[in-house]
């Protein structure tokens, strides 16, 4: 996939979003929260593309999607036509210019490093008998998975790929970490929480 097919399904997606609680409510509040940070990185994104770096466009791109996604499976978001709500993981990304795999390469290195670091770094805030104790632990796992899937992606030589996982799963474990699903252990400064 070329990263700017990413950038227009990602733009796609977060046009058909909006907030499902009502605005002045908690959850409202974080709601907006997350769709304003899933909108800031796509902007990010389209920055880096502009300015010629794929790569830091790749991880925004993907990160963003991350929030979003993370968004509508809690609940808190909700992308008003389902064939907008798509996954960036249909095939594998366009590699970047050769005179990128150095950054390319240390990024994703560095991410892969970020997000096992925030794994470890968090666990479940709610009462385990509650359903946001169920949406933590589905976070968790969906973050571990892509964790997973990227180091296998490294080991296959396919660092584009390894990359977006990174960014997309610790896009997952961030937008949780906003949504007060986390308890932050260790590491509080790799999160976007004040």
């Amino acid at each position: 996939m070329k990263i700017q097919h990413c950038q227009a399904l990602l733009a796609e997606s977060l046009g058909n979003t909006v907030c499902c609680p009502p605005a002045r409510s908690p959850c409202g509040i974080t709601a907006a929260s997350i769709l304003q940070m899933a909108r800031a990185y796509e902007s990010d994104g389209t920055s880096f593309l502009t300015g010629e770096d794929p790569v830091n466009a790749l991880a925004a791109f993907l990160y963003a999607f991350g929030w979003l996604h993370c968004g509508a499976a809690s609940g808190l978001l909700m992308v008003q036509e389902k064939r907008a709500l798509s996954c960036p993981f249909t095939g594998t990304f366009e590699p970047v210019p050769a005179s990128q795999f150095v950054k390319r390469d240390e990024k994703t290195e560095r991410y892969a490093r970020l997000l096992d670091t925030a794994l470890a770094s968090v666990s479940p805030a709610p009462d385990p008998a509650t359903p946001p104790h169920a949406c933590a632990r589905e976070i968790l796992f969906i973050s571990g998975v892509y964790l997973h899937h990227g180091r296998h992606r490294i080991t296959s030589r396919h660092n584009e790929d390894a990359l977006a996982c990174f960014s997309y799963g610790h896009g997952w474990l961030d937008a949780g970490v906003q949504a007060g699903l986390f308890i932050i252990h260790a590491n509080r400064e790799i999160f976007t929480v004040d």
